[in-house]
């Protein structure tokens, strides 16, 4: 048996509501099982950090909950088994979800905080920069057009699983809550606090105090993320409710070794590609509007309610589709029926969205073998995309195509799409063009070629 106190070293653990979370870093694992031997993988791992996928955001809270502690559970007996194996890791634990409030909060953090507590406190830290997300004086904003809308005025706030009526987040956990932390507990950590010296008060924190943070720029998340990993080396326990910005400050990595305007070349043989919308909100709309009618792909509608009526038929008709045009040279773009469809309850909203599902995993695992890339539209098409149509247990960030936008590559050894790039594309991330701009960006190689120039390397 080696030696438990041969080294120490600090892991950033982030367990990930859908797999939109690792938009803003590279070169990171993202786990799609979490048994122990996968878990252990991941701490031994080279990079700082790594995902846990658990797409709880598409759950229930209750399976949402169960799904969270299988997690922690398992984590614990890797980090165990990590230690007898001569590494002891110090976790730091980031549950990771929307940037717009949307998740089963305070679900998760309890669960987490149940098996691999006690904390000491956990934070609240939605800023999210790359998607136009920054909180000021409590309040949580969505700039739009550059200007500052709270969160709460916004569609995402209507949402029929994770509505909320209030974008000022001592409030929101107070709402969130039903009461059980009250807004005045809430302690704030304001621009000037972590613009300055919070060292003192990080300290002083006791007893899974809850804590929310300002933020506008990333400069503002460096100084906050600093001060925590010192306090957390002196043996203080915090939590992270977070979206992605603050795992950039977490993990402070170089610059990624695929540029975003290179990532062309990843595309297999400059073969066409599939795009894959089943985001719905307002933002993916227009984005898709956008890409349909400023580029060459080929636009296929997933009819929900032809769906409904003859899920076969229609399976066999989008794969014929996508046959015919892989074999026509042609990029096709498959998207649901869009709008926000109305249910009796959430237990049947969320009941349907497993059936859609279900259906574009189908797409997926059925796509001509020699597509050259796909885009994944939404977080929770995206996650199934990469666990159920790819069926990947691991796969690795290979970098940002456009900001909050990652792309990961399927394994040399894949049964079907050996080195297929994949573009994860959250479902509120974006102006209206970001969906053309990408395809852009991956299919700028094959437009070369047929009009005879050379791709600026």
């Amino acid at each position: 048996m080696k030696d438990t106190q041969a080294s120490t070293e600090t892991k950033i653990i982030v367990i990930d509501d859908d797999p939109t979370g690792s938009q803003t870093v590279h070169g990171c694992l993202l786990l799609t099982r979490w048994d122990p031997d996968t878990l252990v993988e991941a701490l031994n791992d080279r990079s700082p950090l790594f995902f846990i996928l658990s797409n709880t955001r598409g759950m229930g809270a209750a399976e949402a909950a169960g799904v969270t502690r299988d997690i922690c559970v398992n984590l614990k007996i890797a980090l165990q088994r990590a230690e007898t194996a001569g590494t002891r890791v110090q976790p730091v634990v980031v549950s990771r979800s929307d940037s717009t409030l949307r998740g089963h909060y305070p679900v998760e953090t309890d669960v987490i905080a149940e098996e691999l507590g006690p904390f000491d406190a956990h934070f609240l830290v939605p800023a999210f920069f790359e998607g136009g997300r920054i909180t000021r004086d409590g309040m949580h904003y969505l700039l739009v057009d550059g200007n500052p809308v709270p969160v709460h005025e916004t569609e995402f706030a209507q949402d029929s699983v994770f509505g909320f009526s209030t974008a000022f987040l001592p409030d929101y956990v107070e709402e969130k809550t039903a009461g059980r932390i009250p807004a005045t507990q809430v302690e704030r950590f304001g621009l000037a606090d972590v613009r300055g010296d919070i060292g003192a008060r990080l300290c002083a924190l006791r007893g899974n105090t809850c804590c929310v943070v300002d933020a506008e720029q990333q400069s503002d998340l460096d100084g906050f993320a600093r001060q925590v990993l010192a306090a957390a080396a002196d043996g203080k326990r915090f939590l992270f409710r977070s979206a992605a910005s603050l795992l950039t400050a977490f993990a402070a990595l170089p610059m990624q070794p695929v540029a975003a305007v290179e990532m062309s070349r990843l595309v297999r043989d400059g073969r066409p590609g599939v795009v894959l919308v089943g985001s719905h909100v307002e933002k993916s709309t227009r984005q898709l509007q956008h890409l349909i009618e400023t580029t060459d792909v080929l636009p296929v509608h997933i009819d929900l309610d032809w769906m409904v009526r003859d899920e076969e038929g229609l399976f066999a008709d989008l794969v014929q589709q996508m046959v015919e045009a892989e074999r026509g040279g042609r990029n096709i773009v498959l998207y649901t029926s869009r709008g926000e469809r109305t249910f009796d309850s959430k237990a049947e909203r969320l009941a349907f969205g497993d059936r859609v599902s279900a259906f574009l995993v189908r797409l997926v695992r059925n796509m001509p073998r020699e597509t050259g890339f796909l885009i994944s539209k939404g977080g929770i098409t995206s996650n199934d995309t990469l666990s159920k149509g790819l069926m990947l247990r691991t796969s690795r960030v290979v970098g940002q195509i456009r900001a909050g936008c990652s792309v990961v590559l399927c394994p040399d050894d894949h049964p079907r799409y050996p080195h297929l790039p994949v573009v994860i594309f959250p479902g509120n991330v974006g102006g209206d063009d970001a969906l053309a701009e990408v395809y852009a960006t991956l299919t700028r190689k094959a437009a070369d070629r047929r009009t005879g120039r050379t791709a600026v390397a």
